[in-house]
């Protein structure tokens, strides 16, 4: 088949390919397209194709970014200047004499079409069209003001993925109030460590939670968190005891309570600045209390919309999904999508309960434009044997994205031979600290196996060698080396900014250190090899984990991997922890064949000193692996915050191991 129709091929006569190339017709309606010669007629400047248009974007940033509020609608105030102090990452401010409201502009139709679709496994589902939403947010408004709260104050929620969720964000950010969440199978300590920074003047919370096919209680964790947090308690309904945790509480009362004055009326939107503070996300580490993150409601719209009209060429109308909870950036990604007039289809609970199938079943009958999830998730499908392509109508889908860790080239190719050949697969990358990405796909461009199709327009995105020069050929550090607007505002309760400073420009002054190991490639996209802070140094030479993880979970034995850098007589040496499948047990001979594989695949460099098989591999709640805290544990140091972790006590399985004593 041929690639310029949209097919896959990826090797043809021993020459490698592109996974897809977008057709002439599909490049020609791209809104990236579109976009690019309605910025070059407007600013008169001449942009033949994508690269000049990306180097234009940060060169001429503060027009980029106002063509990017022009073109795509924005609901406000620009005023009259677009970017004063730019060349200066911490003083740098978009749009200082802006006014918007971040709920007025996802709040985007009206009518009978779908706004929001649901379901939780499959025990629950639901949808709400566009004017439920809007009655439902003019309600919790005007239950919001009636208890006090007032620009500026907080909201923290732990709550599921659901329309509620979405309709009491909505309603916070239409008044000022700053919005932060966490899903709710976080534990009590975690959720104090998050929330009790932020002084909320409301907890929200869920009755319960599906999970694997089991009901879920929180009514204790609520219990004990009450007290702590001091605030109010809102208890949404979802598995079928509100009436009963709301009553069991000093001060809680159910959705149904809170809004039974209110009758549904046209939400009021106030006007608030450019900068003013949307959400607090939070740094899902374990080397302490969780960093809480500031984003503003003009940065974060504008980058969201670039992201998804540009970038996934979103249209108003298509069914927009991404596998997330409310604990992880990439639900405060999905939500912006309703500023496109997309329809949401969100789902909480495991994506393997009751079947591997459940997701896919889902993509098929409602019609997926959009399915994203995590190459973690992509990784667990290929090894399951599932193959979407030969059991379910996926016609409508036309891109797959990934983020939370590299995807691995099997990943790549799996996506094309097994779920469905013509589909734009975006693999991106950014995180928490920009609420988005620096780099992610691109419809103009094609997708090449293992690689990320290039930096976000208006990102001054490169890959920078230890002496601060910028290296191709080479990995070095992911750097942005121009302010952009969805920088945080700050964080919160950091006088001076020093914790903000210290997180992101102590490596190169007054340029953003994203604390990823990167590589651009031949064709202009990107690899990520994975974290700076977790790559290996043996011999003083820097390998990135990635590199190591995409060779070895190739082999069937193996469910998955953790590689760290154990001390080693004056040294690093490789340590590799295998889950294998069950059954496998990792002897002399697995031994010798996963070296092999890393020695053949990578270089003998990447060989691990040794391999030891463990039970279970520690992640965090989004399902990022966590080689900092193995790394700790293995030399006998304290983890902290292990609340970050969906299953903490894994770590106990590394300490004392007595291979790491030999």
């Amino acid at each position: 088949m041929d690639p310029a129709s949209g097919a896959f091929e990826e090797r043809s006569h021993g020459e490698v390919k592109p996974l897809w190339t977008p057709s002439d017709e599909q490049i020609e309606k791209s809104q990236m397209t579109l976009f690019r010669r309605w910025c070059a007629e407007k600013f008169g400047v001449d942009l033949p194709d994508h690269d000049a248009f990306h180097q234009w974007s940060i060169t001429e940033r503060g027009s980029f970014w106002s063509a990017v509020w022009d073109y795509c609608g924005v609901k406000g105030d620009k005023g009259a200047r677009d970017l004063i102090d730019g060349d200066d990452m911490m003083k740098a401010r978009f749009f200082p004499d802006a006014t918007l409201n971040f709920a007025e502009n996802l709040l985007s139709q009206t009518g009978a079409d779908a706004a929001l679709i649901f379901r939780g496994e499959d025990k629950v589902s639901y949808r709400w069209n566009w004017d439920d939403l809007a009655a439902m947010v003019s309600r919790l408004q005007q239950a919001y003001r009636a208890m006090g709260l007032e620009k500026g104050d907080r909201i923290a929620a732990m709550m599921p993925n659901m329309p509620e969720t979405i309709a009491l964000m909505l309603a916070a950010a239409s008044m000022g109030v700053i919005w932060s969440s966490c899903s709710p199978d976080f534990g009590e300590r975690g959720v104090l460590d998050r929330f009790g920074q932020i002084e909320p003047k409301l907890f929200i919370v869920c009755d319960g939670y599906w999970y694997n096919g089991k009901l879920q209680d929180v009514a204790a964790k609520v219990r004990a968190v009450e007290p702590e947090l001091g605030a109010p308690v809102l208890v949404i309904p979802y598995t079928g005891d509100a009436d009963g945790l709301a009553a069991s509480l000093a001060d809680g009362r159910t959705l149904a309570q809170f809004i039974a004055p209110y009758p549904a009326e046209a939400v009021e939107f106030t006007p608030l600045p450019f900068n003013h503070p949307l959400y607090i996300l939070f740094s899902s580490g374990t080397t302490g209390v969780p960093k809480c993150i500031v984003h503003s409601a003009g940065g974060t719209l504008l980058q969201h919309l670039k992201e998804q009209r540009f970038h996934l060429d979103l249209h108003a109308g298509e069914r927009l999904f991404y596998f997330t909870t409310c604990g992880w950036m990439m639900w405060n990604w999905l939500v912006s999508g309703l500023a496109s007039g997309a329809t949401l289809c969100l789902f909480d609970g495991s994506p393997f309960a009751p079947s591997g199938e459940i997701l896919w079943d889902y993509a098929a009958d409602e019609r997926f434009a959009v399915f994203g999830t995590s190459a973690k998730y992509i990784d667990a499908v290929r090894k399951s044997g599932i193959e979407p392509i030969k059991t379910h109508d996926l016609k409508s889908l036309r891109a797959v994205t990934s983020t939370g860790s590299p995807l691995s080239p099997e990943g790549f190719s799996f996506i094309y031979e097994a779920a469905k050949p013509d589909v734009q697969l975006a693999s991106i990358s950014g995180g928490t600290d920009i609420v988005s990405c620096f780099v992610l796909g691109n419809p103009v461009k094609p997708v090449w196996r293992g690689e990320i199709q290039g930096p976000g327009l208006g990102l001054a995105v490169d890959v920078w060698d230890d002496e601060g020069k910028p290296v191709r050929g080479e990995k070095g550090e992911l750097v942005c080396a121009k302010a952009f607007p969805c920088m945080p505002v700050g964080f919160w309760n950091d006088k001076d900014d020093a914790k903000y400073k210290a997180a992101y420009f102590e490596r190169f002054d007054n340029v953003w250190c994203h604390g990823d190991f990167a590589e651009w490639t031949k064709h202009g996209g990107l690899i990520i090899h994975g974290r700076s802070d977790a790559t290996l140094n043996p011999g003083g030479v820097r390998i990135g984990t990635a590199e190591i993880y995409n060779q070895v979970e190739q082999l069937e034995e193996v469910a998955e991997s953790i590689c760290i850098g154990q001390d080693w007589e004056d040294d690093v040496r490789v340590i590799l922890f295998v889950r294998l499948q069950p059954g496998v047990t990792l002897d002399a001979d697995l031994d010798k064949k996963i070296k092999t594989k890393i020695r053949t695949g990578a270089s003998p460099r990447h060989v691990p000193a040794k391999i030891i098989q463990v039970a279970d591999i520690p992640r965090t709640k989004s399902g990022k692996i966590v080689e900092l805290a193995v790394r700790e544990v293995v030399h006998g140091r304290p983890v902290k915050n292990k609340e970050a972790l969906a299953n903490p006590e894994a770590l106990d399985l590394y300490a004392g191991l007595e291979p790491l004593k030999t």
